[in-house]
């Protein structure tokens, strides 16, 4: 009984070594270097766009938090980006512009 048990160990073990034999050969083929390339750099790109939007997220919450501390302070209102680009902007001189023609 003992030995159908090493035996059974044996080929058990014999059959995970040649998995992983088999396995790291295809991995260090030009393909499988390059499919590990392509999961790293595919990786890479969800985790600097996880980052951004953390980033973003952060900033508005900061902006946010401005905004209020500046209102509460001044009393005033404190216009967004879009109110401020909206709202009508200086004329500027009509003449010549500068090198044009001389």
């Amino acid at each position: 009984m003992k030995r159908l048990f090493w035996i059974g160990v044996g080929a058990a073990a014999g059959a995970y070594v040649t998995r992983r034999l088999t396995e790291t050969k295809q991995r260090l083929t030009p393909q499988g270097i390059g499919a590990d390339l392509a999961d790293g750099l595919r990786e890479l790109g969800a985790g600097l766009g996880a980052f951004g939007a953390e980033v973003r997220a952060g900033m508005a919450t900061r902006e946010q938090e401005l905004t209020d501390l500046v209102e509460r302070r001044t009393g005033g209102h404190v216009p967004s980006y879009s109110e401020a680009v909206a709202e009508d902007e200086p004329a500027r001189p009509r003449g010549r512009a500068r090198g044009a023609g001389a």
